[in-house]
């Protein structure tokens, strides 16, 4: 039987790695613990639906089970959110007894995991961040030396993004901070609480570099600008993103990732501080991200790469061409009409942004299950994830 992947997450994200992997003949087998719409691609050999991803143990136990079961030995696994990426990193030698395991080791993967790391290194190599201050309690917030708004967000986006489906919340008063600091500081462990600075803009001010790295070489890399957003202010996923030329955040993020021998799949996201016109690292993420597949659309198949690179395979150097734009229409569609009313977005220019796409996330005429799917999932999605 031929090397296949496990992809574990089957949502537009996961689909967009069983694309790219079974267009080459690659078998697929999708795991997931939600109704996912990766399981209706032509492409997946296997569809195993399970109870729960979100504890170590229990992934890690179901990974091998379901390895045994179906045969998968030598397969190459694919996680798609944080907490499987945490699972692999800190079980690699376990998984490695049955799986290739291409997601880095915990060494370096704590740097992602917790965004007080993140940050820590970033000031260390000279690379800007948002100012940021690590409260234990209420008390402790008068220290904080900084005008409204601010920004609370947590260190570990896990419990926090499942119990609000918000990536941060907003406060635009010393008072609202208060009330917003005791809600999450429920939510998460103690010292995990982070309060920000917010830098003014929207969505159309953050970036990304994106990148296939080896021992802390990035081989492949994509320059993207998120033109719009879902949620449109702390947005939870890109909805339209474009390719840019902008050599000095790979410059950025190749210090940032050589710095700790980073190997593997990542994406470091940077936002534009009009006041100062310096890029701001916000986050580092060391998985696939929701546009990943603007990267194939752009030249650069990032899954495939590392598929081949687990294999033992040459990968070739890459850098993906600029003006290459991706939406996913079933939330780009909302967010436009909200812009629109809000006085943000003329309605010729967007119609001109979606006509004028180059790749769909989830539509394919050659694969259109998924996005039929997709469609009857949405209250689904919007109960599960806050859609």
């Amino acid at each position: 039987m031929r090397v296949g992947a496990v992809v574990i997450g089957g949502d537009y994200q996961g689909l967009g790695i069983i694309r790219s992997l079974g267009r080459r003949g690659v078998p697929i087998c999708v795991l997931d613990d939600e109704h996912s719409i990766g399981r209706y691609s032509r492409y997946a050999n296997h569809a195993v639906k399970v109870p729960d991803l979100r504890d170590e143990d229990r992934t890690v136990k179901t990974l091998m089970a379901v390895g045994r079961r179906l045969g998968l030995e030598g397969w190459v696994l694919y996680p798609t959110r944080e907490e499987t990426v945490a699972a692999l990193s800190r079980n690699r030698s376990v998984l490695s007894e049955m799986f290739r395991v291409p997601t880095a080791d915990w060494s370096a993967v704590r740097w992602a995991w917790d965004k007080r790391n993140t940050y820590s290194l970033a000031g260390t190599l000279g690379i800007p961040t948002p100012r940021t201050w690590y409260p234990r309690d209420t008390a402790e917030l008068a220290a904080i030396d900084l005008d409204p708004p601010f920004v609370i967000k947590p260190a570990v986006k896990e419990d926090f993004l499942y119990a609000t489906k918000a990536k941060a919340w907003q406060a635009d008063s010393h008072r609202a901070l208060e009330v917003r600091f005791d809600q999450a500081a429920k939510l998460v462990r103690p010292g995990e609480v982070m309060i920000q600075e917010l830098i003014p803009g929207d969505g159309r001010g953050q970036f990304a570099c994106c990148a296939f790295v080896k021992g802390g070489d990035m081989v492949a890399t994509m320059v993207a600008r998120r033109r719009r957003q879902h949620p449109p202010d702390f947005g939870r996923a890109s909805t339209f993103v474009e390719t840019v030329d902008l050599p000095h955040l790979e410059d950025l993020s190749s210090r940032f990732l050589g710095a700790i021998g980073y190997s593997g799949l990542a994406e470091l996201e940077y936002k534009l501080d009009p006041r100062s016109g310096e890029f701001k690292l916000l986050d580092f993420n060391a998985r696939t991200w929701g546009y990943h597949t603007l990267g194939s659309a752009a030249g650069v198949d990032f899954p495939y790469l590392q598929f081949a690179d687990q294999l033992g395979e040459s990968v070739p150097r890459g850098r993906a061409r600029a003006g290459t734009r991706w939406i996913r229409l079933v939330t780009d569609l909302p967010t436009g009409v909200a812009e629109i009313r809000g006085g943000r977005l003329r309605t010729r220019a967007f119609l001109r942004s979606i006509t004028g796409a180059d790749t769909e996330a989830v539509f394919s005429p050659t694969d259109p299950l998924p996005s039929l799917a997709e469609l009857a999932l949405i209250p689904y999605l919007a109960v599960k994830r806050g859609f």
